[in-house]
């Protein structure tokens, strides 16, 4: 089946005592046994399993083209249960590029474990490979990247870490954060990755309503680790958030056209806007590393950064200005919002780093919704007007 048949029907099939279309909110904390050591419907008690954690999980592997899916209270839960793979000493493979509650993990939590980062010099298949040693064990990467939406070609990456191995002889894991481009637009399993980690909070929910976390993989061993840390952990998704996160699932497919759809006309008209420093969006012919949306991408996040022209005063006026974009951490959902990187997503690194990889007080992430464009683009036109004295202008 197709992806959009995919999306409604895959771990959502009507229930088969009442035949209740959607999947039941299974307000539970235990289960009855038959008997000792006799489960009935292999539930027992809903940390370790509960039937609607498990419809989503279903769900989530199938539209990742995955064998398991692991559900969690937060993407930042799933993060974890990933670096939960590690021993001390252990060496974790990265790109500058990552989202700022990763390197946050890697460098304020996990740190006194003594696990150290290596940081590849460019976000390129052979930087990565050049960055790994004897003690890589993990290969985190983005593609594309928060919040500069740099590509990173995940096959020629997985087939070069395929050939290495380690001090202990084993080779290192590919870890994609797929939660820009969301199952829709892009499969990391199919191309050559390990595991894949969601944010459910942002496209897979699309409705800035719910917070949850997703692991999928296709190797069984991996899994069952990871199933491991899930119940002895417990830091697992609630049945009601599973079901908003499910019933997100069943509009992905045309929220994302819709998202994608806004985000080339915003790019567009940033791009031209004299008030506009620089423009970030792989949709453009010359972005860095272009053919990569073709290669391995089935269509591009509604996500669009861009620099404002003068410093964080200017920012700080443009936000004052807007009437349709919201000021808010998060992105993926219905309404458009924006952020200011320096100061929220990405605040954790240290302002010399921020400046490094180019993540400058006068930067600014775009979260397209699925309003209209044309009443996006007056927002935006208009506040940048004002921002700098010019006239408004409108275009409906």
């Amino acid at each position: 089946m197709k992806f959009a048949t995919l999306a409604v029907h895959a771990g959502q099939r009507p229930d088969a005592h009442t035949g209740a279309v959607n999947v039941a909110v299974s307000l539970t904390s235990t289960f009855q046994m038959d008997g000792i050591g006799e489960l009935r419907n292999g539930f027992e008690y809903a940390r370790s399993d509960n039937p609607s954690r498990r419809a989503l999980e279903t769900s989530l592997a199938t539209l990742e083209g995955g064998k398991h899916a692991l559900c969690f209270a937060s993407g930042q839960a799933a993060s974890t249960a990933i670096l939960d793979l590690l021993e001390p000493e252990n060496e974790i493979v990265t790109t500058a590029n990552i989202y700022g509650g990763t390197y946050r993990l890697f460098h304020k939590v996990y740190n006194k474990y003594g696990i150290t980062v290596r940081v590849a010099d460019e976000t390129t298949p052979e930087s990565i490979q050049n960055a790994l040693s004897n003690k890589t064990t993990l290969v985190w990467t983005e593609s594309p990247s928060n919040p500069l939406l740099t590509l990173l070609d995940l096959a020629e990456t997985a087939e070069r870490i395929k050939g290495f191995k380690n001090g202990k002889g084993e080779k290192p894991l590919l870890v994609v954060d797929n939660t820009f481009p969301s199952p829709a637009f892009q499969n990391p399993l199919a191309l050559g990755a390990d595991i894949v980690s969601h944010s459910c909070t942002k496209y897979i929910g699309g409705h800035s309503d719910v917070i949850g976390g997703a692991i999928v993989v296709n190797d069984e061993t991996l899994w069952q680790k990871l199933k491991f840390y899930q119940n002895a952990g417990g830091a697992v998704q609630a049945p009601m958030d599973c079901y908003l996160l499910q019933r997100g699932l069943r509009t992905l497919p045309l929220r994302m056209k819709k998202h994608e759809e806004n985000a080339y006309r915003v790019a567009e008209f940033l791009r031209g806007n004299p008030h506009v420093k620089e423009v970030f969006f792989p949709g453009f012919e010359d972005f860095p590393n272009h053919q990569l949306v073709a290669k391995q991408m089935k269509g591009l996040p509604g996500i669009v950064s861009f620099k404002i022209r003068g410093s964080l005063v200017s920012v700080e006026r443009f936000f004052a200005g807007l009437q349709l974009f919201i000021l808010a951490e998060s992105l993926g959902g219905v309404e458009s919002l924006l952020c200011h990187p320096a100061s929220m997503t990405h605040a954790a690194l240290p302002e010399s780093e921020r400046q490094k990889i180019g993540i400058t007080d006068n930067l600014i992430r775009l979260s397209m919704g699925i309003e209209d464009a044309d009443d996006l683009i007056d927002d935006l036109r208009n506040s940048l007007n004002c921002c700098f004295g010019t006239a408004p202008k409108y275009t409906t």
